[in-house]
């Protein structure tokens, strides 16, 4: 099971932060935003794309949505989000559950700056309802992050 699986990893990372497990369904933004007990824009969904190397995930705020031009700018090629299929063979997650935790070792996870506004964020935690509170930098240090992008808009006006 996915969650476990993220269980184990926070651990042997010494993550100091517990998974949350959710009696409802935290698969979209406004969900999780629900069972978490905060705004949306805090959640943190995370994507699953194509790039030149192979699959990537990239964690970004809950109201932000990706810039094509930000994004081919950044990678070199036009923004292509994997298919469900796609992304649980790329991550070993199912979608509504995705996070940039105990990724195969191919799948490079990226952070976007537009969680950066938080003090701390909710990404999911292997499965649609889980998350784990961390702040940025946290996310970062334990997704094994490669490095902070800016491939989004839509958060700049709040």
């Amino acid at each position: 099971m996915s969650i476990e699986k993220v269980r184990a990893y926070l651990n042997e990372m010494s993550c100091p932060k517990n998974v949350l497990e959710f009696a409802t369904s935290s698969a979209t933004v406004e969900l999780a935003a629900e069972a978490a007990g905060v705004i949306p824009a805090r959640i943190s969904k995370t994507l699953c794309l194509m790039s030149k190397e192979g699959p990537i995930v990239i964690a970004v705020a809950g109201d932000a949505k990706i810039d094509n031009r930000k994004f081919k700018d950044t990678f070199g090629l036009k923004a292509k989000m994997l298919t469900a299929e796609e992304t649980l063979e790329a991550t070993g997650h199912a979608v509504g559950g995705v996070c940039p935790f105990a990724l195969p070792q191919d799948t490079k996870a990226y952070a976007d700056i537009s969680m950066k506004r938080f003090e701390t964020v909710f990404p999911a935690a292997g499965s649609s309802n889980s998350a784990v509170e961390l702040t940025c930098d946290e996310l970062f240090h334990f997704g094994k992050c490669v490095e902070w992008v800016d491939i989004c808009k839509g958060w700049e006006e709040e």
